[in-house]
């Protein structure tokens, strides 16, 4: 009977010490013990989209505060857009950033979300989450809470080049066809402008990452080439590519990453 209890004894042992090295083995190589084996390892990432405009007294806070995100993000995977609505340009300034596409953007957000009406500034967190864009508490929680959290897919963005008025690129992702579109941002990294009038009439406001232009394609295929329109003052050091796949459906953003425009362009 002694040497029975032995044996259990040693037997508990040896199982406790294969199931600690497989849960050490799992925190460094991203094994998963359970769930989809396609996202296993997969980092978390946040794609952080604030609808702003220079002709609203309360964006100002919203933009500064990405400001500062953006400063202290590093190299973590977030990813900024601020995209400057064009229905604030009719109440005494015209915002030289604003575009009709960005809120038609921001209207395409409240069917997703099932908000009542749109307002600035607003933040949607990884198509989403949404709340006031100068809130830093939600903000802040709402992008550590999205690193933690896998991604469900993987995009990668290579060859990009400069041809023309257009830069062009191909892209990778493991995502299934036919409700997901792929977005391509071209991003102004900062600007500064004088405003003349409407509410913010007489300040200096700064700005940070700027979308300066926006392509949508549908998903197809898990390769492909893309291209999107460079502005008249383009210069490859103060712009970006910024890059995620979006269900269609849903808003839900699945996966995403940043390209960076060679400096020999």
């Amino acid at each position: 009977m002694k040497n029975i209890r032995i044996i259990i004894t040693v037997a508990l042992i040896v199982t406790v010490a294969l199931a600690s090295a497989f849960i050490n083995l799992s925190d460094d190589y991203g094994i998963k013990a359970s769930g989809n084996s396609d996202t296993a390892g997969a980092k978390g990432f946040a794609v952080v989209e604030l609808f702003t405009s220079e002709g609203c007294s309360s964006c100002p806070p919203a933009d500064a505060l990405i400001e500062k995100l953006e400063k202290e993000m590093g190299n973590k995977p977030v990813y900024i857009l601020a995209y400057h609505v064009d229905y604030w340009d009719r109440l005494g300034w015209k915002d030289p950033f604003s575009k009709a596409e960005y809120s038609k953007r921001q209207n395409t957000y409240a069917d997703w979300l099932k908000l009542s009406s749109v307002y600035t500034p607003q933040v949607v967190v990884n198509g989403k989450t949404e709340f006031v864009g100068s809130k830093e508490i939600s903000l802040r929680n709402s992008i550590a809470t999205n690193l933690k959290t896998p991604a469900k897919s993987e995009l990668s963005l290579t060859n990009i080049k400069v041809a023309g008025n257009k830069v062009l690129l191909s892209y990778e992702t493991a995502v299934l066809f036919g409700k997901y579109n792929l977005l391509l941002a071209l991003v102004q990294k900062n600007a500064t402008i004088n405003v003349k009038n409407g509410e913010n009439g007489g300040r200096t406001l700064s700005h940070v990452q700027i979308v300066s232009n926006i392509q949508n394609i549908q998903i197809d295929a898990k390769m492909g080439e893309a291209s999107i329109n460079l502005p008249g003052n383009f210069s490859v050091k103060n712009y970006e590519i910024i890059a995620f796949v979006q269900n269609t459906m849903t808003g839900a953003i699945n996966a995403a990453t940043k390209g960076v425009i060679p400096l020999n362009q």
